[in-house]
């Protein structure tokens, strides 16, 4: 088993250590990933990844011994992390946290390195850290629902979307649901940004009592997929495009056409790291994320489409 092997990443040379390091084990749910290939994985998509990473705060999800071993969730950068890795310095209650930020492929692969598997973005960026960007509803369904229920929602909510004028992605979130992904012109607070997505929730959830709920509560919730904008807040995270999830067979949350809802073959771990860079390729979400709109006009139209 080789220690330690060189890879070059633009302009600078990284050791990746233990490279045959298995992180993912064999399962009958997947085959076996190492280091090596977690590595190589975000490497590859980092042309896709980084424009939905850049200037943002990260928390970092690791696992030093596999996904069999345990977790550290990381906010702060330690201090042994190279100087070249960006830094972002926010507020928090009671003091201030260190993030580290991903600019380039190097500091994607150092984070690689070290067995970071999963990377949780902030909604909003470096310079305006109290204003959101972006705005994410989760679609979670219930314990042993299939996806049907999912895509189901998911179609609603774009619909509804549509008839307010915002644009939207969808995302398969590598783990359970998918999450829609609505660009915003970052002038609102994140109270704002979380209330309506509240109201938007709310009407659906009125519409459709049976089939969805906002009940944070597992016990309240029996069979409804849960719409959850919990994550709209300040220091909240949300999983990042293209960030691999520690679950047998190295899933991956993937950007995906709205048409994608139509295949029967769709659910939240549909690509792994063995063909998620496809996706990258096509762009499914061209276009859309770099029109970030208001949020005034949207909630007009909801206030008349709810009389």
């Amino acid at each position: 088993m080789s220690s330690s092997q060189s890879t070059r990443v633009g302009r600078r040379t990284l050791d990746i250590h233990r490279p045959d390091k298995v992180l993912f084990p064999a399962s009958g749910k997947g085959k076996e990933y190492t280091k090596g290939d977690l590595v190589a994985y975000y490497q590859a998509v980092a042309p896709f990844m980084l424009p939905d990473l850049r200037g943002r705060p990260l928390m970092l999800e690791r696992h030093p011994d596999g996904i069999d071993g345990p977790k550290f969730m990381q906010k702060n950068t330690p201090d042994h992390y190279p100087d070249w890795i960006e830094r972002v310095e926010v507020p928090k209650e009671g003091g201030t946290v260190l993030h580290p930020v991903c600019r380039d492929a190097a500091t994607l692969v150092y984070l690689a390195d070290q067995a970071c598997l999963t990377l949780h973005r902030w909604l909003s960026r470096v310079g305006r850290i109290d204003r959101p960007d972006r705005l994410v509803f989760d679609l979670d369904p219930s314990e042993g629902d299939d996806f049907t229920a999912v895509r189901e929602a998911a179609r609603l909510l774009g619909e509804l979307l549509d008839k307010l004028k915002l644009p939207s992605g969808l995302m398969t979130t590598g783990s359970r649901g998918l999450h829609v992904v609505v660009p915003l012109d970052g002038r609102h607070s994140f109270d704002e940004v979380r209330d309506f997505a509240k109201q938007v929730a709310g009407v659906l959830t009125d519409a459709h009592p049976d089939r969805l709920t906002t009940e944070a509560r597992k016990k309240e919730r029996g069979d409804r997929l849960y719409l959850d904008v919990q994550r709209n807040a300040y220091a909240q995270t949300v999983v990042a495009p293209f960030t691999v999830r520690a679950k047998p067979g190295a899933p991956v949350a993937v950007p995906i056409s709205w048409s994608r809802l139509d295949d029967p073959r769709l659910d939240a771990r549909r690509w792994t790291i063995a063909d998620a860079v496809e996706q990258g390729h096509a762009d499914p979400w061209a276009g859309v994320m770099s029109h970030g709109r208001a949020l005034g006009p949207a909630r007009r139209r909801l206030d008349l489409l709810t009389g």
